[in-house]
């Protein structure tokens, strides 16, 4: 509601004294304030804050008077009272100084637009010259303890018990009367009231005394501690006339202030503690409504320990209270008991390192106007310690007088102007800025270029605050209005603010995107589009305006309730935004009365007016003059005098839609929308006003048009008390309608309320119990400003404080004692307490219904998390059993949503072991929830619970979970849970349940890519010749040993735990290897380490056989998503037919040869991306080439001679058979193509490739499948080589179609450590791939046949072998005898083949590199990867790193 702002200020008397000011009292604009110290009248100026006069009492008068004590003003500002120590009344006129006299004016530069236009407009940036003139004084001999201001009358309260009345004019002994307070006659309540005095009242007088208005009597303290209310029967104030209630059981009172507009007396206590009174209408007792009290969980050191409270000071709008106590310090509540700010806790009584200050004492304070200011005066040891540094900072004053600060408030629009309830933004206003919630378009796309006043204050430095973020959008949707804590500040336009100030009404439209301000005269208008201000052109017509009943936005009209001096008239005016602000463009209607409040209701606008009654206009807007205006027209007038005792205690008023029937008639939505209700909220009491439809309709027939309008309201109801703000919304959303036809309010300390309406559910009859709306209460910890109503979201804003006592010196300044005040924007959300509170009403349809309607919000599980948690706490920790417990009906309930387990362990995860137990009783064996969660393959959640089964069950059942749990992960390849049940499983075995073991340091590689990068310390080269391996690498007996690494360390620490957790690698391994999963084995082995070469060596014989060669080739086409290769016809017209081109890779291959770029440079590339462009593929290698000429340059220098050999021998030896070597070069990559085009230019006669060598090349490059699968398939092959395990490097090697891998694995087959049962296994396989070949794939002839002299070797080696032996059958040994081998068959079909595509020859040789990896023409790949690939393996030499 208000909010401290910044650092408090300092004013300071430019006059020489000694004495120190004591007490301030405003006049009754608050524009002036009456400073008193003993001798001496002071009258300060609100803004600019200064001193104007200042009437010093002669030695001789002061001795006869005695010093000051207090000071009073006439309610017209014309005189001050000043009641003095000795019992004497002084009266000071206060004279203007006549028209032009001015003591400060403000001095513009030549040519300044600010010059005086019309008469007396200048007056009001100026502080006026004053004087006073003391008139007789009055001598009532007796101290005084009190003075009250009454219309004509001063009211004086003497220690000698007596109660006098004077005028203030006639202050002569005709003009004064004296009550004595025993002749008042007092009683609990007026009805038991006795006529004759009260006996027990002598020797009591009145400590303190205030008069409230709207209860039209005085609210007092006595000198003996009682509360009371004296009531004066008549108009007149007479001994005979005057009745008093007491408070029952108070008697430690010390003072008291009144609240107008809500009817409350706040009675501060010795205790401490405010108790807050209202006055009952029935009997005319005094009730007690609520206190105020600080609590012992939020100022456990100071709740009770504040002395007695000393003073209580009302804002001027009544919504907020101010205390302070006899120790110091001050605290800030709303009406109703909301707790805002206080000073005697966190940064503003602990210093940064933790020191205690000494609070604040204050002897008096007082709000400034509009309650943007609070003055106050502290006592004289804390002044004494700040004029030490006055004296410090200013030596040539050393008398100047320190003393009043000033602190700086912001406040809700709520407070002044309630029709801003049915928006969803918060708004604050401080004296000169306003601050919004709402996303600002202009601010989204240039942060940098912001106004001067988009910070309030320079706290950039400081901690609490960032600078806006670039991203926030530009929708009204829930990351603008919670994305970020800092404010939108929008400063008020200076020209307005000096003559209008201060700041009475701010609103803001729907969209959030424009406000509109009223000060004393006129307003302003602000847009967030444009970022600029509007004022009226013309001064005249602001001056002759003043905004009464506040503002408002309608579509794109602002909606003004004012009074227009010149013809003395109250008007409902209409701006259009987009005009000029002028009167010639408003649409004026004319009122009757005073308007007090106005609010909008879809096309409607209500207005309380100064007569108790409430007028409904409609509006409609009209297009049909160059500016679109507004018409007004009249619906229907309600009088509400019966019922409202004075028009000051209405605090709002509001048009909604709620209606009481919502459950009978399901309303349909435009008929949601329509104005069925008024709320009105009378002094905290919610009164609602509904139609009358009960009579019979007859008029619907007659005036069908005017039916609705003129429909009656019946007689009030009252909803709820101790209301401070009410929202409600004009919108409809049939799929949130509990939400949005609800009414949301706002109680003070009692938090807030919602009257919901329950809805029959799949259009059933309602239950003839069920009510059709319930109020809910529910607390929250902010103070509720907006609400979001589809998004189940309150909106607020909360004091922050930042230390800044760097700053301290010999004594401290200001800025040490006090934090720096920021104000930060707050959100809540209230769903799980409104469920809860249906679920404990047993209405858990209408929860269900509830929850399922806010299922889609982000924050959803959360909420379900916070309302088992709430009841969970309250339930478990309860010391009383609980008879009706509600923790099993919530677990019943969030079993209703797929979120239940998620809910389940986040909550106990999140809570103390010890309620533990209680969570598992209500909603299921933690085991049974670890099973479901397995079966809904919800693995994450299945671990959380495998925390809590360690925790709760033996080790035995947690390891029989978490080795389910690793397995089911293991299949699904969830590789970071799989190392986490590896540590988890191991820690269970090594008994440290509290430290995790000690992981090897190859346990955690980036899971981000899922690639193979296992072997991170050893280079594997995959261009290295097959030859090498032969000779270097392939040594069996070298393999079988295991690797001795980190992980060997762990084994001898943890052998049976370690062994246990191979056995299931292995396990899974071999399951892999089994279904023929090469790609999945490969990313298992990557990311949990697993040492694949030693384990292959193992199973060299066993698993890693493979079965079946024609289903394994099939296999890892479709898992590395490999294409078959195809044989080209002449009639192919795109060589993308395929679709199988892969986009160019990044520019990084260019930078590093290592795999580990190229590994991660591709890794989450798409492998089947189609270029769908119109242009040939040469085209685009032209376009390239451009791009490319200063890449491959760089290259081609070493490289050059194998270039042109390579080029050359592609050119010209096209026609040779098969020769793949030298024809893949310019297949391989585009970069020697097109970084070396003119080589091939001045080397060869054909200057471009003729179109069927186009196609080919084309082909070759359909035929090759994803560069990365290509990098996977080479590392395998290289593990399958290191390993032996040769029957899949045949495999591996046919599907690269890797001439030089089939000619190596051949020639280790003489080996005679290689056994006879593999040799037989590759023969057969490769008889049963020709056999498939031929029938199924014919793309692969081409290669077969290139193998063809290998294969015969094998097959004859093979023939060979067997016939000494007999090892073989003999179907099969005929059966090759009877067939040429695969190179005979294969032979004869190329040749037909290539008779068929004659003009193709340059492809077929290169249909497949023998090395290397196939890549699109991509202008991005280096020319030396593929100029140095010969016709053994290509030199594609690739570090894993």
């Amino acid at each position: 509601m208000y909010f401290l702002t910044g650092w408090p200020r300092r004013l300071l008397c430019p006059l020489r004294s000694e004495e120190e000011p004591f007490h301030v009292q405003p006049s009754s604009q608050r524009f002036y304030f009456a400073v008193l110290s003993e001798t001496q009248l002071s009258i300060w100026f609100s803004r600019p804050s200064v001193l104007i006069v200042s009437y010093i009492e002669s030695a001789k008068a002061a001795t006869q008077f005695g010093f000051y004590q207090k000071a009073e003003w006439k309610p017209d500002d014309s005189m001050i009272a000043v009641a003095t120590a000795n019992g004497y009344i002084l009266l000071f006129d206060v004279l203007g100084g006549g028209g032009d006299k001015y003591l400060y004016e403000p001095v513009y530069p030549k040519g300044s637009p600010r010059v005086k236009v019309t008469p007396g407009y200048k007056e009001e940036q100026c502080a006026p010259a004053l004087s006073l003139e003391m008139k007789k004084p009055v001598d009532l001999e007796a101290p005084i303890t009190s003075l009250q201001s009454l219309q004509e009358d001063l009211l004086v309260c003497t220690a000698d018990g007596y109660l006098h009345v004077l005028h203030w004019d006639g202050l002569g002994s005709n003009g004064r009367k004296a009550i004595c307070l025993t002749t008042i006659p007092f009683s609990l309540d007026l009805q038991s009231a006795r006529g004759g005095p009260s006996p027990d009242l002598e020797g009591v007088y009145i400590r303190c005394m205030e008069y409230c208005v709207t209860l039209d009597g005085f609210a007092v303290v006595l000198s003996d501690g009682r509360l009371g209310f004296i009531t004066p029967l008549t108009n007149t104030i007479t001994a005979d006339q005057l009745q008093g209630v007491w408070a029952a059981d108070v008697t430690d009172g010390t003072c008291v202030a009144v609240n107008n507009k809500y009817r409350l007396m706040a009675f501060g206590c010795a205790s401490g503690s405010v108790l807050v009174y209202t006055i009952d209408t029935a009997t005319g007792s005094m009730q007690l409504s609520h206190k105020l009290e600080l609590t012992p969980k939020h100022y456990p050191d100071i709740y009770n320990k504040t002395g007695a409270v000393k003073l209580i000071c009302w804002s001027p709008d009544y919504s907020v209270t101010m205390v302070t106590w006899e120790c110091g310090g001050l605290s800030l509540w709303s009406v109703f008991g909301a707790h805002l700010i206080c000073t005697l806790g966190e940064d503003f009584a602990y210093r940064s390192d933790g020191t205690k200050k000494e609070p604040i004492k204050i002897s008096s304070m007082s709000w400034g106007a509009e309650g943007y200011h609070l003055w106050v005066i502290p006592i004289k040891q804390e002044k004494k310690k700040e004029q030490e540094v006055e004296e410090m900072e200013t030596p040539p004053h050393p008398t100047l007088q320190a003393g009043i600060l000033q602190f700086h408030f912001i406040k809700s629009a709520l407070t002044v102007n309630p029709c801003t309830s049915n928006q969803e933004q918060v708004l604050l206003h401080g004296e000169d800025r306003l601050y919004l919630t709402c996303g600002d378009p202009s601010q989204v796309n240039n942060p940098s270029d912001t106004h001067p006043h988009t910070h309030v204050h320079p706290h950039d430095g400081s901690p609490l605050h960032h600078p806006p973020n670039p991203d926030s959008s530009l929708s009204q949707g829930l990351s603008t209005l919670l994305g970020h804590k800092h404010w939108h500040v929008v400063q008020i336009h200076s020209t307005y603010l000096e003559s209008n100030w201060p700041i009475r009404f701010a609103a803001i439209d729907t969209a959030g995107q424009c406000m509109a301000v009223a000060g004393r005269r006129g307003f302003a208008h602000y847009s967030l589009f444009t970022r600029k201000w509007k004022l009226f052109g013309n001064i005249t017509q602001e001056q002759n305006m003043t905004v009464t009943g506040g503002l408002a936005w309608w579509k794109d009209f602002v909606v003004v309730a004012c009074y227009n001096y010149i013809d003395q008239q109250e008007q409902l005016r209409l701006y259009q935004r987009s005009a000029n602000l002028d009167n010639a463009f408003a649409s004026v209607t004319k009122l009757q009365s005073d308007t007090l409040l106005l609010n909008v209701f879809r096309d409607m606008v209500i207005l309380f007016r100064a007569d108790c009654s409430i007028c409904l206009y409609s509006l409609e807007r009209r297009n049909d003059s160059p500016h679109p205006t507004a018409s007004v027209e009249l619906l229907q007038e309600v009088s509400m005098s019966r019922y409202i005792p004075h028009p000051a205690l209405v605090v709002s008023v509001t048009l909604t839609s709620v209606r009481t029937e919502t459950g009978i008639t399901l309303k349909a939505p435009q008929q949601a929308c329509m104005a069925e209700s008024i709320m009105l909220n009378l002094a905290g009491q919610l009164i609602m006003l509904q139609r009358d439809r009960s009579g019979p309709q007859v008029r619907e027939k007659e005036t069908p048009a005017n039916s609705k309008k003129l429909l009656q309201f019946c007689p009030p109801v009252v909803l709820a008390q101790c209301v401070e703000n009410v929202w409600t919304t004009c919108r409809s959303n049939r799929k949130k309608r509990h939400l949005l036809e609800a009414l949301w309010l706002s109680c003070g300390e009692a938090g807030m309320k919602v009257w919901l309406p329950l809805f029959p559910r799949d259009h059933r009859k309602p239950h003839s119990f069920l009510s059709r709306r319930i109020m809910l209460p529910f607390h929250i910890n902010i103070y509720p400003l907006a609400v979001l109503f589809e998004d189940a979201l309150v909106l607020g804003a909360s004091n922050e404080t930042v230390l800044y006592d760097g700053l301290q010196g010999p004594s401290e300044p200001l800025e040490a004692l006090f934090p720096y005040c920021t104000v930060e924007r707050t959100s809540q959300i209230y769903l799980h307490h409104i469920l809860r509170q249906l679920l404990v009403r047993n209405l858990g349809e209408q929860a269900l219904m509830l929850a399922q309607s806010c299922a889609s919000l982000p924050y959803f599980p959360h909420v379900m998390e916070l309302m088992v948690h709430v009841v969970l706490e309250e339930e478990a920790t309860s010391r009383e059993p609980i008879p009706d417990p509600l923790l099993p009906t919530v677990a019943k309930f969030i079993t209703e949503f797929p979120l239940f387990l998620q809910t389940i362990v986040h909550c106990a995860r999140k809570t103390e072991y010890a309620l533990w137990n209680y969570l598992f009783a209500a909603v299921g064996n933690p085991k049974d929830l670890f099973e479901e969660c397995l079966m809904a393959q919800d693995l994450d959640t299945a671990a959380s619970y495998l925390i809590i089964l360690q925790n709760m069950e033996v080790p035995a059942v947690s390891r029989q979970h978490a080795t389910l749990l690793f397995n089911t992960a293991l299949e699904q390849g969830k590789w970071d849970l799989c190392r986490h049940m590896i540590r988890f499983l191991k820690a269970i075995g090594s008994g440290e349940m509290d430290t995790p073991p000690p992981t090897p340091t190859t346990q955690e590689p980036s899971s981000s890519s899922g690639g193979f990068e296992f072997f991170r310390n050893r280079s594997i080269s995959l261009s290295q010749s097959a030859d090498a391996i032969a000779t270097g690498k392939f040594n069996l007996q070298k393999t079988f040993s295991m690797p001795s690494g980190p992980s060997a360390k762990g084994r001898e620490v943890d052998c049976a735990e370690n062994m246990y957790i191979d056995l299931m690698l292995w396990r899974h391994a071999r399951h892999l290897l089994e279904q023929v999963r090469l790609r999945d084995l490969g990313c298992f082995s990557a990311q949990l380490s697993f040492e694949l070469i030693g384990w292959l060596c193992r199973e060299r014989n066993r698993v890693a056989r493979v079965e079946d060669f024609v289903s394994a080739l099939k296999r890892l086409h479709k898992d590395f998503l490999w294409p078959f290769p195809v044989i080209p016809v002449g009639s192919i017209s795109s060589p993308l037919k395929n679709g199988r081109c892969r986009p160019a890779l990044s520019t990084r291959l260019l930078k590093s040869q290592s795999a580990d770029s190229l590994l991660n440079s591709d890794m989450d590339t798409e492998p089947l991306q189609v270029d769908n462009t119109s242009h040939s593929w040469l085209d685009r290698l032209e376009d390239r080439a451009k791009d490319m000429d200063t890449a491959s340059s760089a290259h081609s220098n070493q490289h050059s001679p194998q270039t042109h050999d390579a080029i050359l021998s592609l050119l010209t030896n096209k026609v040779e058979e098969y020769s793949v070597g030298s024809a893949t070069d310019l297949t391989e990559t585009s970069s020697v193509v097109d970084g070396d085009w003119m080589m091939v230019d001045e080397n060869s006669s054909t200057l471009s490739l003729s179109q069927a060598e186009l196609e080919h090349i084309s082909m070759e490059l359909a035929n090759k499948g994803p560069h990365k699968s290509q990098v996977q398939l080479r590392y395998l092959l290289h593990v399958f080589m290191e390993a032996g395990c040769l029957e899949w490097c045949v495999v591996i090697g046919l599907i690269l179609r890797d001439a030089n891998v089939i000619k190596q694995v051949i020639c280790f087959l003489d080996s005679p450590e290689v056994p006879q049962e593999t040799v037989q296994s590759i023969r057969n396989g490769l008889l049963a791939v020709d056999s498939w070949v031929s029938t199924n794939c014919l793309g692969y002839k081409p290669f077969l046949s290139l193998i063809q002299p290998q294969l015969q070797d094998l097959m004859e080696a093979a023939v060979e072998a067997v016939q000494p032996e007999a090892f073989q059958p003999t179907s099969q040994s005929s059966k090759l005898g009877g067939s040429e081998g695969p190179g005979g068959a294969a032979a004869p079909r190329a040749e037909d083949i290539r008779g068929v595509a004659a003009p193709l020859g340059l492809a077929l040789p290169s249909l497949e590199p023998p090395g290397g990896f196939p890549r699109p023409p991509s202008a991005d790949c280096p020319p030396e990867q593929t100029e140095e690939q010969g016709k053994e393996e290509g030199a594609y030499d690739c570090t894993l790193s």
